[in-house]
C-alpha cells in the first residue's frame, strides 16, 4: 500500500495485501476500507475455488459485484443467471442472493463494492448477521 502524503490518496496492490480465508474454498482480499480512510464505501476481491458456492445471504446496503475471472452463476429471485467476465451486478439492500463458481476446474474471482463501511452480511438460512469487516480479521463461514 502506498500513501500519497499531500492528498492522502492510496494505491493498493492486491498482491501485497493480506488475504483472509472465509472457509469453504473462498478467500477475500480487502481493498478500500474504513482503515485507509473511506467513509462511504468498501471494496475487495473474493476468490472462489472450483465448484465453490457461498451461502445465500443479504446485506444492509447496496452492493455491486463484477466478475474479474472465471465463470459464475448468480442465484437471485429464484433464478440462476450465468455471469461472464466484466458482467456487473447491482443488488439492493436486503435481497437474498449468492454467487457460485460455475466451473469445477477453474477458479473464479469477483470485485465487490458495498455502499457503506458498516456493511453487514445476514445468512438467509440462519438469520445470523455479522459485519463484512469481520471477514477481514479472522476465518469466517461466509
Amino acid at each position: 500500500m502506498q500513501v500519497f502524503e499531500k492528498s492522502r490518496a492510496v494505491l493498493l496492490v492486491p498482491a501485497e495485501l493480506n488475504t483472509y480465508e472465509r472457509g469453504g474454498g473462498a478467500r477475500t482480499t480487502p481493498l478500500v476500507t474504513k482503515s485507509i480512510g473511506s467513509d462511504s464505501f468498501i471494496t475487495g476481491i473474493t476468490s472462489f475455488d472450483p465448484g465453490v458456492a457461498i451461502p445465500f445471504h443479504s446485506h444492509n446496503c447496496q452492493e455491486s459485484v463484477m466478475l474479474l475471472e472465471g465463470e459464475a452463476i448468480l442465484d437471485i429471485d429464484g433464478e440462476e443467471r450465468p455471469i461472464r467476465v466484466h458482467d456487473t451486478t447491482f443488488i439492493p439492500p436486503n435481497v437474498p442472493h449468492r454467487f457460485r463458481n460455475a466451473s469445477n476446474t477453474q477458479p473464479m474471482k469477483i470485485l465487490w463494492i458495498y455502499a457503506t463501511p458498516e456493511a453487514t452480511r445476514t445468512l438467509t438460512e440462519t438469520g445470523v448477521t455479522n459485519p463484512v469487516a469481520l471477514e477481514h480479521k479472522q476465518s469466517h463461514p461466509c
